[in-house]
């Protein structure tokens, strides 16, 4: 991991290893899952970090990004893994709740230019080997989770912002 650009990604292991030793020393059954960047639909008017990266592409260009693939989940989805994870895990296990993993020129390319045509979109988009994350969510999806298709996620996560008057 080149920690210099992924501090945050940092702190979320730190503090999942702070939970589940919490957990050991006070008796109380921890169940971690550890999501993706996740996308979808917001309830609230305001956009977290993640849920802004489709606007703030759309509206100042995805070649702004300092990294370019990324692996996401849908709030949604990720809600049911969380449900799942609650009911059917034993203390100690630990998920990884991704569903799918793309590079930011194929979600320009191959969901957003035809669905959303008037925007401006960068043809120097591009990722580098080295920033594919090998992540799996196979033992959430051994607990029956399944995830809902990319396009649907995206498209979603654009009308919400719509919506809530993030995006014209």
């Amino acid at each position: 991991m080149n920690t210099a650009k992924k501090w945050y990604l940092l702190s979320k292991t730190q503090a999942e290893s702070e939970a589940l030793e919490f957990g050991k020393r006070s008796g109380l059954e921890v169940v971690t899952v550890c999501p993706s960047t996740i996308l979808g639909p917001v309830l609230q008017s305001t956009l977290t970090s993640s849920s802004g990266l489709l606007p703030m592409g759309l509206k100042g260009g995805f070649g702004s990004f300092g990294y370019n693939y990324w692996t996401v989940v849908d709030v949604r989805d990720l809600a049911e893994a969380l449900l799942l994870a609650y009911n059917k895990s034993e203390a100690g296990e630990r998920y990884i709740c991704t569903s799918h993993a793309i590079g930011v020129e194929d979600v320009v390319e191959k969901y957003l230019k035809t669905a959303y045509p008037n925007y401006n979109y960068s043809d120097k988009l591009s990722h580098t080997e080295e920033e594919e994350e090998k992540l799996s969510s196979e033992k959430l999806q051994r607990l029956g989770w399944t995830y809902r298709p990319l396009e649907e996620t995206l498209i979603d996560s654009i009308e919400n912002c719509r919506k809530i008057g993030v995006l014209e």
